[in-house]
Protein backbone atom coordinates (compact mmCIF):
# COMPACT_ATOMS: atom_id res chain seq x y z
CA UNK A 1 0.00 0.00 0.00
CA UNK A 2 1.30 3.45 -0.95
CA UNK A 3 2.05 5.93 1.82
CA UNK A 4 2.39 9.62 1.11
CA UNK A 5 5.73 11.21 1.90
CA UNK A 6 4.32 14.41 3.42
CA UNK A 7 0.99 15.90 4.35
CA UNK A 8 -0.99 17.71 1.65
CA UNK A 9 -1.86 21.22 2.81
CA UNK A 10 -5.40 22.57 2.44
CA UNK A 11 -4.11 25.06 -0.14
CA UNK A 12 -2.68 22.30 -2.36
CA UNK A 13 -5.82 20.23 -1.88
CA UNK A 14 -7.96 23.21 -2.91
CA UNK A 15 -5.89 23.79 -6.04
CA UNK A 16 -6.58 20.26 -7.15
CA UNK A 17 -10.33 20.65 -6.59
CA UNK A 18 -10.62 24.05 -8.30
CA UNK A 19 -11.20 22.76 -11.84
CA UNK A 20 -14.99 22.87 -11.63
CA UNK A 21 -17.22 23.81 -14.51
CA UNK A 22 -18.48 27.41 -14.46
CA UNK A 23 -22.28 27.44 -14.69
CA UNK A 24 -24.50 30.11 -16.15
CA UNK A 25 -25.62 32.75 -13.62
CA UNK A 26 -28.82 32.00 -11.75
CA UNK A 27 -31.63 34.32 -12.80
CA UNK A 28 -34.62 35.58 -10.85
CA UNK A 29 -37.79 37.49 -11.72
CA UNK A 30 -38.54 40.72 -9.84
CA UNK A 31 -41.97 40.67 -8.15
CA UNK A 32 -42.70 44.36 -8.77
CA UNK A 33 -41.69 44.75 -12.43
CA UNK A 34 -41.51 41.16 -13.72
CA UNK A 35 -38.01 41.88 -14.98
CA UNK A 36 -35.44 39.08 -15.20
CA UNK A 37 -32.18 39.78 -13.36
CA UNK A 38 -29.29 38.01 -11.64
CA UNK A 39 -30.11 36.76 -8.17
CA UNK A 40 -29.04 39.10 -5.34
CA UNK A 41 -28.42 41.93 -7.80
CA UNK A 42 -30.34 45.15 -8.52
CA UNK A 43 -32.47 45.19 -11.70
CA UNK A 44 -31.87 47.63 -14.55
CA UNK A 45 -34.75 49.77 -13.24
CA UNK A 46 -33.22 50.02 -9.76
CA UNK A 47 -35.45 47.50 -7.96
CA UNK A 48 -34.22 45.01 -5.37
CA UNK A 49 -36.58 42.51 -3.75
CA UNK A 50 -39.60 44.44 -5.03
CA UNK A 51 -38.53 47.85 -3.70
CA UNK A 52 -37.15 50.81 -5.65
CA UNK A 53 -33.74 51.53 -4.14
CA UNK A 54 -31.89 53.33 -6.94
CA UNK A 55 -32.69 55.99 -9.47
CA UNK A 56 -31.44 54.33 -12.65
CA UNK A 57 -29.69 56.08 -15.49
CA UNK A 58 -32.70 55.42 -17.74
CA UNK A 59 -34.99 57.63 -15.60
CA UNK A 60 -35.34 61.25 -16.75
CA UNK A 61 -35.00 63.49 -13.74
Amino acid sequence: MAVQKSRVTPSRRGMRRANTKIDNPTLAIDHETGETHRRHHVTQNGYYRGKKILNSVNDNG
